[in-house]
């Protein structure tokens, strides 16, 4: 077992846990649940394959649902944005070229990550309050849900990046 797939095994079962046995209990303003586990999609490596990505995001989202019974609303929201990662990111870089293979989110721009970073947790958020509610009489209280969480998890995943990964 090569080191990419030990850290990325690690990495996999550590952000289970920690969003399972922590940050699904921990309430901020009373109802602001950071969902940390994300930062897994933001990690994974681009020179793997995209169906390996998709499969093993599913898998982190359902255990997600399986421990919070939430009926699959974290499955579909991580998978959708593992699937559009590389297109947002594109768009965020401008550059279609880019060699992915040699790719780490902490060697470009602060803010170029930030905002990759902030796009990838504000539309998973609205998949996840979004089908949570599944109202449009709610739509006050997804928005708001999607922009308090975002913003806690944001700063999170955006700390633990920076503690937690080398810079290449």
């Amino acid at each position: 077992m090569n080191n990419l797939v030990l850290n990325n095994t690690i990495r996999f079962i550590a952000l289970l846990f920690l969003q399972v046995l922590i940050f699904n209990h921990m309430n901020i303003f009373g109802n602001v649940n950071p969902m940390v586990y994300i930062t897994w999609v933001f990690l994974f490596p681009f020179r793997k394959k995209r169906s390996l990505l998709l499969i093993l995001s599913f898998l982190l989202g359902i255990s997600i649902d399986f421990f919070s019974d939430s009926g699959g609303i974290n499955a579909f929201a991580i998978t959708f944005i593992a699937y559009f990662r590389l297109p947002i990111l594109m768009a965020i870089l401008r550059r279609p070229d880019l060699d992915y293979g040699q790719f780490n989110l902490r060697t470009i721009s602060t803010n170029k990550a930030f905002l990759f970073i902030a796009t990838l947790t504000l539309i998973h958020h609205f998949i996840v309050f979004g089908l949570e509610y599944f109202s449009f009489s709610a739509i006050l209280s997804i928005i708001s849900n999607t922009i308090l969480t975002s913003i806690f998890t944001i700063l999170i995943c955006t700390l633990g990046i920076v503690l937690f990964t080398k810079k290449k």
